[in-house]
């Protein structure tokens, strides 16, 4: 038998956009040249239950998925997979994607393909590599710095998001893993395992806006760098080490100078270098410590869903 087909999606009080979506992946799925599935289709109403047009999808051979309160497109997804880990076989096909359109139905096949290409690799994930962006110059700018911020601070490079395709037994183990309580897209990135890429064009919205806030966007940045926390810290402790063996360095020659020579150094040096080595040492002990209680608590209530949610 074939394998089933499973596409998943967020949808936050945009099901205008996400009945497109259906009927686009319907029709590029049933071109007579495409390997012939049996595609189950399910949302995960990240309303929580307030939005009343996701349950009318219930009705249309759509499996609705309804955590008890907005978790966020990435965490929406691990939940809506973990809820459907009984459902899912090893062998089925899944993929997720946004539901507004901008991660185009056209390219499913295309992230399809590789996996199909060898039936018996289990543990192969394909995400789209983002290569153009129809954006402000305003978003670009700033998701140039994030992507340079990223680099910096885990030595990965992001430009993958919620679009992947992959094996059943991905969804049923891999993605119990506690980095998918924190994010879903950079937690891939973040395990290194079995990863290809597919360029991809970013598509355009069907209907309405998007209700993507600075505050949110900034919060989805955050979550996309806590998978990598370990690298994150180590980072950061290297940096603290080596500004200090700096900083303890050039105190050692200053005093050494100040005992063994006539050389006169200014008096505002020595305070100067340890307002700055204070300065330092604040600095980076707050970060990592801000930056781990941020990921905790973004990470305890997707891991309570986990043992405690179920779908509708």
């Amino acid at each position: 038998m074939s394998p089933r087909l499973w596409v998943l999606s967020p949808v936050y009080l945009d099901v205008p956009s996400y009945r497109i979506l259906r009927e686009r992946l319907r029709e590029v799925l049933a071109e007579p040249s495409r390997d012939r599935f049996e595609v189950r289709f399910a949302v995960v109403d990240d309303s929580g239950g307030v939005d009343r047009e996701v349950r009318a999808l219930a009705g249309e051979s759509i499996e609705v998925l309804t955590p008890p309160f907005n978790l966020g497109h990435q965490r929406a997804l691990v939940f809506g997979l973990r809820s459907l880990k009984d459902a899912i076989a090893d062998d089925d096909l899944v993929v997720t994607l946004d539901a507004d359109g901008e991660d185009r139905p056209e390219d499913v096949p295309r992230l399809l393909a590789p996996l199909l290409a060898t039936p018996g690799e289990l543990h192969l994930v394909v995400l789209a590599l983002r290569t153009r962006r129809r954006e402000s110059p305003s978003f670009k700018v700033l998701y140039a710095l994030f992507k340079a911020l990223f680099l910096v601070l885990t030595g990965t490079v992001v430009r993958t998001g919620n679009f992947a395709a992959y094996r059943g037994w991905i969804a049923r183990r891999l993605l119990f893993h506690p980095h998918f309580d924190l994010c879903y897209s950079s937690s891939f990135l973040g395990l290194g395992r079995g990863l290809l890429f597919v360029p991809c064009e970013r598509g355009v919205r069907y209907a309405g806006e998007s209700r993507m806030s600075s505050v949110k966007l900034m919060m989805h940045g955050m979550r996309m760098l806590m998978p990598f926390l370990d690298r994150i810290a180590m980072r950061a402790l290297i940096v603290f080490t080596v500004t200090l063996c700096f900083g303890g360095c050039f105190a050692i020659w200053v005093v050494g100078v100040k005992l063994f020579t006539n050389l006169a150094i200014p008096g505002w040096a020595t305070y100067t270098l340890l307002l700055v080595l204070i300065l330092c040492f604040v600095a980076i002990g707050s970060f990592v410590i801000l930056f781990v209680l941020f990921s905790q608590s973004q990470g305890v209530s997707l891991s309570s869903l986990d043992r405690d949610g179920h779908g509708t």
